[in-house]
C-alpha cells in the first residue's frame, strides 16, 4: 500500500545524504517534495501542513545544518514526526491494547457494508483465543444481510471459538441480550458483537448501534474501515465517532494497492489509535499496529522485528527443537531444508519477507530482476519431495542416474535438481557453523540485520525464549541477510534463491 509513497520518499533522502553539507535552501526543496508526496498519498491536506511545518522547525535548526551526517538528521526528525502522526507508541511500541479485564468482556464491531466486519470478528477472535488464551463468543446482529449470521458462524467453527446459535426474526437488542446472558452462564471471557453495517451511514444504522450499545456496555468499540477507500474511510470514522463513543480503529485490506493515505491521516483526524491492521482473506491475516514498524516500511528502513515475531508465532516448537538438536551435532538434511522452504511460504513467501527487510524497494526489484517468485520455492519443494526418504536423509546418495529419476519425478531439468542440491550445501555449511557458535553465532546473526539486543529480548520473552535457533528461518543466519535461505546475496540483503530461471 506505502510502495508509491516509499519511492518518493526514498528519492527526496537520496538526495539529502549525498550531499556533505546541507542549506536552508535544500532542505526547503525536500519539504516541498515531501509535501507534494503525502498528498499525492491521499493524506488529509490539514495533517499534511501540521507535518510538514513540524518537520521544517526542527530541520532547519542549527543541529541538522552544522551536523556530520545532516541528511541522516533530517531523515530521523520525519521518522519521529511519522510516529507522531501515526499515533505515538506505548511502552512496547504498539497501540494501546484491547481493554478486556472483566469477563464477559463486551467488543462491539462496527463499520460500513462491505469494509470487511465479519471477517474481521473472526480474525480477532482466533487472536484472542490463540495469543490470549480467552474464550470467546461470536454473536451476529446483522439481521438484514442475507447469510450473515451463518457466515459468522462458519467463521467461529474455522477458528474453533463458540457462536450464538441463530435464532430468527430476533431483533439486534433481543441478539445482544441472549448473548451477554449465554456468556456469563457459559463462562466466556469475552463476546464479540458483529454489527449490521450499511453501504451509506443512516440514522437507523446509528439508533440501531446507540441501542445495542447502551445495553451492552462494550470496553471496547471497534470501527473497522477499508483502508482502499481513502479520504472516505476517515470521514466515516469521524461520522461514526460523533455518534458511538469508539475506542479504536481497525483498519482492513491494508495489502492492497491504495495510497496509503487513510492510514496516514486516520489517527490525526479522529484521534483514535490504528489498533490492528488486517491484510488478506486468510483467518491469520490481523496484524497489531505499531506506528514505529509502519513509519520504518514507509521510510524503507524494513520492520525485522514484525518479521521474526512473524517467524516465532509459525514455529512448531517440536519441529524446531529437533533441528536445534541437528545442528548441534552439524546435521542438516533435505527434509530440513523442505522445511525451512515451507516454513518461508508460511511467513508470506518471499515478497512478504522482502517487504519487511532494510532496503526493501531494492531486495523487491533484484527479486523481480532476477524472475525470483514464490514458484521458485515451489519448485524447490517438489524436487524434494521427489527424494526417496533415504536420498533427502544421505544426499551423498544422488548420484547422476538418481538425479535424472528426481529430475523427471518433479518435471524439472536435471540442472535445477543440481541448484537445490547447491544449495542445500551452502546451508548445512551455515548449519555446522552455527551449531559451533550456538547463540553467540545467532546474537552475531541478527545484530547484522539491525535488531538490537532489547528488541531481540522482547521477542525471546513473547515466544518463550529463541531456543538453539532463530525460530523457523533455518538458523543459519549470514549477518545482514535473511537466514536460511543460502544463496548468493541480492542487493538490498536478501540472500538469493539458487533455481530462479534465467531470462
Amino acid at each position: 500500500m506505502f510502495d508509491a509513497l516509499t519511492d518518493r520518499l526514498t528519492g527526496v533522502f537520496d538526495g539529502l545524504t549525498g550531499r556533505g553539507a546541507l542549506s536552508e535552501k535544500d532542505v526547503s526543496n525536500a519539504m516541498r517534495e515531501i509535501r507534494v508526496a503525502l498528498l499525492e498519498a491521499d493524506v488529509a491536506l490539514p495533517v499534511v501542513k501540521d507535518f510538514i511545518a513540524k518537520v521544517r522547525e526542527e530541520a532547519v535548526g542549527e543541529a541538522v545544518i552544522k551536523s556530520v551526517t545532516p541528511g541522516q538528521m533530517v531523515i530521523k526528525i520525519v521518522h519521529d514526526a511519522l510516529i507522531e502522526m501515526l499515533g505515538g507508541e506505548d511502552e512496547d511500541g504498539t497501540a494501546a491494547k484491547l481493554k478486556i479485564d472483566s469477563p464477559p468482556a463486551v467488543i462491539m464491531m462496527a463499520g460500513l457494508q462491505g469494509s470487511g466486519k465479519t471477517t474481521t470478528t473472526g480474525k480477532l477472535a482466533k487472536r484472542l483465543k490463540e495469543k490470549e488464551r480467552k474464550k470467546v463468543l461470536l454473536a451476529s446482529l446483522d439481521v438484514r444481510r442475507p447469510a450473515a449470521m451463518q457466515q459468522l458462524a462458519i467463521l467461529a467453527e474455522q477458528v474453533g471459538v463458540s457462536s450464538l446459535p441463530i435464532v430468527e426474526g430476533q431483533l439486534p437488542v433481543d441478539i445482544t441480550k441472549r448473548a451477554l446472558q449465554s456468556a456469563k452462564l457459559q463462562g466466556f471471557d469475552v463476546v464479540i458483537l458483529d454489527t449490521a453495517g450499511r453501504t451509506t451511514l443512516d440514522e437507523q444504522m446509528m439508533n440501531e448501534a446507540d441501542d445495542v450499545a447502551k445495553i451492552a456496555k462494550p470496553q471496547e468499540t471497534l470501527l473497522v474501515a477499508d483502508a482502499l477507500t481513502g479520504q472516505d474511510a476517515v470521514e466515516t470514522a469521524k461520522r461514526f465517532h460523533e455518534r458511538l463513543p469508539l475506542t479504536g480503529l481497525v483498519l482492513t485490506r491494508m495489502d492492497g494497492d491504495g495510497r496509503g493515505g487513510a492510514a496516514l491521516s486516520m489517527r490525526a483526524v479522529t484521534g483514535l489509535p490504528i489498533k490492528f491492521l488486517g491484510v488478506g482473506e486468510k483467518l491469520d491475516g490481523l496484524e497489531v499496529f505499531a506506528a514505529k514498524r509502519v513509519a520504518g516500511r514507509i521510510l524503507g528502513r524494513g520492520d525485522i522485528v514484525s518479521l521474526v515475531e512473524k517467524a516465532g508465532e509459525q514455529m512448531d516448537a517440536e519441529k524446531a527443537e529437533r533441528l536445534a538438536r541437528k545442528m548441534a551435532k552439524g546435521q542438516f538434511d533435505l527434509e530440513d531444508m523442505a522445511e525451512q522452504l515451507r516454513q518461508l511460504q508460511r511467513m508470506g513467501g518471499l515478497g512478504g519477507i522482502a517487504g519487511m527487510l532494510p532496503g526493501a524497494k531494492k531486495a523487491k526489484q533484484a527479486l523481480a530482476g532476477a524472475d525470483m517468485d514464490d514458484k521458485v520455492i515451489k519448485r524447490q519443494e517438489a524436487i524434494i519431495s521427489s527424494m526417496t526418504k533415504k536420498e533427502r536423509a544421505k544426499p551423498a546418495l544422488l548420484n547422476a542416474s538418481r538425479r535424472k529419476r528426481i529430475a523427471a519425478g518433479a518435471g524439472v531439468e536435471v540442472s535445477d535438481v543440481n541448484k537445490v542440491l547447491k544449495m542445500h550445501k551452502q546451508m548445512a555449511d551455515m548449519m555446522k557453523k552455527m551449531g559451533k557458535g550456538g547463540m553467540k553465532g545467532l546474537m552475531g546473526a541478527m545484530g547484522g540485520m539491525g535488531v538490537s539486543q532489547a528488541d531481540m529480548a522482547k521477542m525471546a520473552a513473547r515466544n518463550g525464549g529463541m531456543g538453539g535457533g532463530m525460530p523457523g528461518l533455518g538458523g543459519p543466519g549470514a549477518p545482514g541477510g535473511l537466514p536460511g535461505l543460502g544463496g548468493g546475496t541480492l542487493p538490498g540483503g536478501l540472500p538469493g534463491l539458487p533455481g530462479a530461471k534465467k531470462k
